[in-house]
């Protein structure tokens, strides 16, 4: 499948994502999408990230902001069925909170 079919079919994914949470009451804002390899390499510097590999380089990973009663959360327990969600819409769909290594609850990616 071509990069520009990957990025179709994983932003596909991303709107059901967003309104699995919108009907589980989150209120959900834009994060980061697309990232340069500039950004990619100070976030590397900076400790931000632990790869070069990353699937913003390619638009197939996305940051939102979750939104529970008012307040912006990255909760691992209240997150965790929309990732669970997620990586049941597609075998290459991966979530950053069931990461082994390093947490990243407001990601999620499509492994291309």
């Amino acid at each position: 499948m071509s990069l520009v079919n990957e990025q179709f079919e994983f932003l596909k994914d991303v709107s059901k994502l967003i309104n699995k949470a919108v009907e589980m009451g989150f209120v959900i804002t834009g994060g980061e999408l697309q990232r340069p390899l500039e950004m990619q390499q100070l976030y590397m510097k900076t400790g931000r990230s632990k790869t070069m590999n990353s699937k913003h380089l390619k638009r197939c990973a996305i940051d939102l902001n979750f939104f529970w009663n008012g307040e912006l959360t990255y909760s691992i327990a209240l997150i965790k069925p929309l990732g669970d969600y997620w990586e049941s819409l597609h075998p290459n769909n991966r979530w950053g909170g069931n990461w082994s290594t390093f947490k990243d609850v407001p990601h999620f990616e499509r492994n291309v």
